[in-house]
């Protein structure tokens, strides 16, 4: 990030023609979604990038169009209005000047669609700034010079929003001393020195603060620089603990666009990602927190424990919780915003009752815990076969498109899941004078000779050998049943019929299969075997467990 803390955010373009009878959402509200092929910048000049390569917007009127209609994101914007906007004094010629422009603008950023059709124009999406320059450098109309100034306290708001993250005391020395008449960042900056021990340093930052402001001003620090510097004369300045605990973001995260704009509609409340093991439901979780972890200020948290409530309140400070821990967590988090990740949730009882206004919790968990009351349950399965493609794409390159049939077979043998995608496209990438039909091949010998599972071969099968060993016996030696029958779908009577057991018993073991996603339901008394269970399920145990 080039200015750190000027709120460098990504988000998928596009631009459409809408007729004058409708309207874009409200700015910021669209779903979000990666793309990280063009980018565009207000901060300095009006810039787009593709891939990492800056884009020619031709003249200057022309970038003001597009400036235009990026600065009012979501919103529909008559031909009048937009001409409005960009002169200050338009003449008649200025309608056919757009029409030009806008088809320019088409032709040079063919990913915007522009379409040509009568009412107005709208924008869907998000601006990266990551340069220090005059916003809307070089554009001159009443417009944009109030728009400068408005992007120009966004930032600075942006920058100091990090700072207070952040209590990086040589950061907020030099914001400090850049903008001295501010008194947030200078109460910041005494809040960081007395956190580390700097006392007498943070009362002279009060000291010089009152002297610039009486002398350039006329005024007094106000109430919050005066109720710090009496808390630190007292020594009863208490630390505020705003933990981000947020595990890393993964920079080839591919798709899942429907399922991450059905956790943030959710949001804030309480969401559910389910789905079997390895499904990828922790990196979702992990994409949609850093989506919206702004919104949260107060703290973003993950978990992963049965002392759910114990850990909140540790990560929080209280370094020895006791008692209703669960209790004392909402008092904790009442009137603040926290964002909180629990990771694969096996009982419902480890999360009841932490829910708090105002906060966010997302859950992960193989089995959906239907007991837990207002929680949104999203779904995750494989990916799409266009986002399991570009997926593998991200770790071969175009190799893929020599061998597509030979891809599409791989995909479908592993269910188009992330991880033995992720494993599989390792393996090739290491390997350039492989083909994927070598591998393909590979796996069918590795599965019928069962005696060695290679190291590549046991992170794929990783997830599918710990649910199998989470199962009960009935499950397990049907489920080894099924597997070895070779078809895809399954019916109740016929698996009663082939194992013996009453329906009944049929059902009940059927249904916790599919609670962990090892079948999938398709009806009442009928099943689908994944292809990757079907396959994978096939390799005796002893080579399984090994």
């Amino acid at each position: 990030m080039g200015d750190r803390g000027a709120g460098l955010v990504r988000m998928k373009v596009n631009i459409e023609r809408v007729s004058s009878g409708s309207r874009g959402s409200e700015p910021g509200h669209q779903a979000l979604s990666q793309c990280m092929s063009l980018r565009f910048s207000l901060m300095g000049p009006v810039r787009a990038c593709r891939d990492g390569e800056e884009v020619p917007l031709g003249p200057r009127q022309q970038r003001a169009v597009l400036a235009a209609l990026l600065l009012n994101n979501g919103v529909w914007l008559s031909n009048d209005k937009l001409i409005g906007m960009v002169w200050d004094d338009p003449t008649p010629s200025a309608v056919m000047a757009l029409r030009t422009y806008m088809y320019r603008l088409r032709r040079t950023l063919p990913e915007l669609e522009v379409k040509s059709a009568n009412g107005g124009y709208g924008v869907n999406a998000q601006i990266v700034d990551d340069c220090l320059g005059e916003p809307l450098e070089g554009l001159q109309s009443a417009y944009f010079d109030a728009q400068r100034v408005r992007l120009a306290q966004q930032r600075l708001k942006a920058r100091e929003d990090w700072l207070e993250r952040e209590l990086d005391v040589l950061e907020l020395q030099k914001h400090t001393a850049a903008h001295p008449l501010r008194e947030r960042p200078r109460a910041l900056l005494m809040y960081a020195l007395y956190r580390d021990g700097r006392q007498a340093e943070a009362l002279d930052q009060f000291h010089e603060a009152r002297s610039i402001l009486n002398q350039e001003l006329g005024i007094e620090p106000g109430p919050e620089l005066r109720g710090l510097h009496e808390s630190i004369l007292r020594g009863d300045l208490k630390y505020v603990y705003r933990p981000e605990q947020l595990p890393l973001d993964l920079a080839d995260f591919t798709g899942r666009e429907t399922e991450i704009a059905q956790v943030l509609n959710a949001l804030p409340g309480t969401v559910g990602i389910t789905g079997m093991h390895g499904s990828g439901k922790t990196t979702l979780a992990t994409r949609v927190g850093h989506l919206v972890k702004h919104r949260f200020p107060d703290g973003q948290l993950f978990v992963r424990s049965t002392d759910v409530a114990g850990e909140l309140l540790r990560a929080v400070g209280v370094e020895n919780p006791t008692g209703d821990k669960a209790a004392l967590w909402r008092e904790k988090a009442r009137g603040k915003r926290f964002l909180v990740i629990v990771d694969d949730v096996r009982r419902a009882a480890d999360v009841r009752d932490l829910a708090t206004p105002g906060s966010a919790m997302i859950l992960t968990s193989v089995r959906r815990l239907n007991e837990l009351p207002g929680v949104t349950w999203v779904n995750v399965a494989g990916l799409t076969p266009q986002d399991a493609l570009a997926f593998l794409r991200t770790a071969i390159g175009h190799r893929v498109d020599a061998e597509p049939e030979q891809v599409a077979k791989l995909l479908d043998r592993v269910s188009r899941l992330p991880l033995p995608i992720r494993v599989l496209g390792g393996k090739l990438a290491s390997r350039p004078t492989w083909t994927v039909e070598m591998l393909l091949r590979q796996l069918c010998e590795e599965k019928a000779a069962g005696d060695v599972t290679p190291v590549d071969c046991q992170a794929i099968l990783a997830p599918l050998v710990r649910a199998q060993q989470e199962l009960g016996a009935v499950e397990e030696w049907l489920l080894l049943r099924l597997v070895r029958r070779d078809t895809a779908e399954i019916r109740t009577a016929d698996v009663a019929a082939m194992s013996g057991l009453t329906p009944d018993a049929v059902e009940l073991a059927m249904e916790s299969l599919a609670d962990v996603h090892l079948i999938e339901p398709i009806e009442f008394g009928r099943y689908r075997l994944p292809r990757f269970v079907q396959l994978y399920f096939g390799v005796p145990m002893s080579v399984l467990t090994s």
